[in-house]
């Protein structure tokens, strides 16, 4: 624990100027980012005596030992940089919202030729117009089923459109006027992408101008005496109306805004997003939060409001954003939206009316968020507390294992032999400190041999990180502490010890992992196995196992820690072994990049074909000189043949003539 004094800045030297600061601890990590309109009456609130100091800035001011600024000219350049450095640097003892990217939305491909609506999830691509996010995928699809009567856009995948374009066919939907078959040419891509656009303008909002012209539509057939084609109309009329219902009217005048409401305790707090678009409640969303940090409700406020929008840009960013309370800096946040938005944005809290009852409505959604969160928490807290317990007492621990590390080896019949290393922290899953490893040292299968190379080069990557680092040394009295480009506070790569190692195995794994430390030199890292057949937990040296009982919350933690890198392994297996399957002849080719392998691909049809071809017929295809054909030629004729490519669902052998790739 360190003492603040230690590191405390002289007063002079803190500018009194708009900036951004950070702590870091013994290691060079940095574990807070804040920001200031002035440094130097900021900086001055951690620096008073430890009892003056909220419980968790006191916690983070001892662990701390640096703290360094960056000045910038306006509060609304300070509100960026801490939103990018809080990305980048994931500190502690910062609010961390948790990730809410698994919510589905409907997304409309606009950066396609023929653009597709689907159901989407993840990070947000660039060219796709997304809509929601809603609670239910199923919600997204009940909706565009109802819209394809009236706009109907492609919905099918890659595969099944050239399919349908090669076999020149539709499918179900182009039959029953759910798909306007832009594949068989039924409409041009510039109709298609019309039909999209008019999709995409609905879903923003803008429905009566469609209604309204459906209903003249109506109208002009029906006095043409055209029954069948107003009787239509009226159906589409109908669907979207029943499209329109699944998201009641909140507010009467159209409002485009985001509601956010916040539901709070001492220790954590709710977030609950209402997305209000043409004055209905087009996607809702939330998260819950631990306060890490000591903050208030604007505090909170204007976190969410970076984790919302500081990604985003144009429409994305609403007209309006109504929070519960304003933050401190309101004037510089709200220039900060404008700026995503391109346009004006009023963040206000809503005092009357129909948006102060809807904001009730969004708080309540918190409450009962927070209130269901604290019952699993309370459970996962306890649960988990216990088994690190149980872990530490089964393997006579100091203390509990707050960081665990597991290896597993994985192979097929000795060829692309990998290795796993996993991470839980807490007894959960950390999963940006996951690393795979290619076994190197020699070849064929040996799970020994291989483990003792991997937990050889990952605490050999731990001590060069030590060495280049050094132990820490205190900041002299009155330097200002300098940031290299080595000590940037990002995560490093193997810089931090486990408490205990876990080896996907029995006896002889764990010998050879407690082996690779004994050479290193490094006797404060537990070392035990799990073995798959009975669930044996092993250690180093004793010839019988520790059984632990099947009840045990202990036993439940290492199965799945090991489970997670017996997975974690496997995938990077098969991986490499899809790869060195889908190995070509043309890669031997120097020179030859991938475009100009698929344009080859493309004019003859296979490889098969390919290798039958002549040096002329190659010389043919666009950007082939007769030495590059030559050597095409050469590497496809010493290539030897590959074995028959099977489907495994089948078990049907497929010819080459099928669309292989190179």
């Amino acid at each position: 624990m360190a003492d603040p004094s230690s590191y405390r800045p002289k007063p002079g030297q803190i500018p009194d100027s708009p900036g951004v600061y950070k702590f870091r601890d013994e290691h060079r990590r940095v574990i807070y980012v804040g920001k200031a309109k002035s440094l130097r009456q900021r900086l001055a609130n951690y620096f008073q005596p430890l009892t003056s100091l909220h419980p968790r800035t006191a916690t983070m001011v001892t662990t701390a030992a640096s703290v360094e600024w960056t000045v910038v000219s306006t509060e609304v350049e300070a509100l960026q940089l801490e939103y990018s450095w809080i990305k980048e640097f994931d500190p502690r003892f910062n609010v961390k919202y948790r990730d809410d990217k698994s919510y589905p939305y409907l997304a409309v491909t606009m950066n396609e030729e023929f653009p597709r609506v689907q159901v989407m999830r993840g990070h947000k691509k660039k060219g796709v117009r997304y809509f929601g996010p809603y609670a239910h995928a199923w919600a997204i699809r009940e909706t565009v089923d109802l819209m394809l009567r009236v706009f109907p856009v492609r919905t099918c995948s890659a595969g099944v459109f050239r399919n349908a374009a090669s076999a020149g066919r539709p499918c179900l939907l182009g039959y029953i006027g759910k798909c306007s078959a832009p594949c068989v040419g039924r409409v041009t891509p510039e109709e298609h992408r019309e039909l999209a656009d008019d999709f995409c303008d609905f879903m923003a909002g803008r429905t009566g101008t469609y209604i309204r012209r459906l209903e003249k539509q109506m109208m002009i057939a029906a006095e043409d005496m055209e029954y069948e084609k107003a009787a239509r109309l009226r159906d589409d009329i109908e669907a979207l109306r029943r499209a329109m219902e699944k998201s009641a009217v909140v507010l009467a005048d159209a409002t485009d805004a985001d509601l956010i409401a916040l539901a709070e305790d001492e220790l954590e707090a709710a977030v609950q997003i209402f997305h209000v678009r043409g004055g209905r409640v087009r996607g809702q969303r939330g998260w819950v939060t631990d306060k890490v940090e000591a903050v208030d409700t604007a505090g909170l406020v204007e976190h969410a409001l970076q984790q919302l929008y500081g990604e985003e840009s144009g429409e994305a960013v609403p007209k309006e954003v109504l929070v519960p309370a304003l933050p401190e800096d309101a004037e510089s946040v709200s220039a900060w939206l404008s700026g995503r938005r391109g346009s004006l944005v009023s963040l206000r809290v809503p005092q009357r009316g129909d948006k102060k009852d809807l904001m009730e409505t969004v708080a309540r959604n918190a409450q009962q968020a927070l209130v269901l969160h604290k019952t699993k928490r309370a459970s996962d807290l306890t649960t988990r507390s216990r088994a690190l317990e149980e872990i530490a007492e089964a393997l006579d621990l100091d203390s509990a294992p707050l960081r665990i590390e597991c290896f597993d080896i994985s192979h097929l019949q000795g060829e692309d032999v990998v290795a796993s290393m996993v991470v839980f922290e807490d007894g959960l899953p950390r999963k940006s400190e996951y690393r795979r490893f290619q076994i190197k040292g020699f070849e064929g299968q040996d799970d020994v041999r291989s483990m003792h190379e991997v937990i050889s080069r990952r605490f050999k990557r731990y001590l060069a990180e030590k060495d280049r680092t050094g132990e820490w040394e205190p900041v002299a009295e009155g330097e200002v502490p300098v940031e290299t480009p080595e000590d940037d506070g990002r995560p490093k790569r193997f810089a931090y010890p486990p408490q205990l190692v876990v080896v996907d195995g029995g006896q002889p794994q764990v010998a050879a992992a407690r082996r690779a430390l004994d050479e290193l030199g490094i006797d404060d890292v537990a070392v035990c196995g799990l073995a798959k057949r009975l669930e044996e937990v092993w250690l180093p040296g004793d010839d019988d196992p520790v059984v632990l009982p099947r009840s045990s919350e202990g036993l439940y933690l290492l199965q799945r820690v090991r489970d997670t890198a017996h997975d974690f392994a496997i995938r990077y297996q098969r991986s490499k072994r899809t790869k060195r399957i889908r190995t070509s002849p043309l890669d031997a080719v120097p020179g030859l990049g991938e475009s100009r392998k698929q344009a080859l691909i493309k004019h003859f049809g296979s490889v098969k074909r390919l290798k039958q071809a002549t040096i002329e017929q190659i010389c043919e295809v666009p950007g082939f000189g007769r030495k590059t054909a030559e050597a095409v030629a050469v590497a496809l004729a010493q290539a030897a043949p590959a074995a028959p490519a099977v489907n495994t669902a089948t078990g049907e052998i497929m010819e080459d003539d099928g669309g292989t790739t190179a």
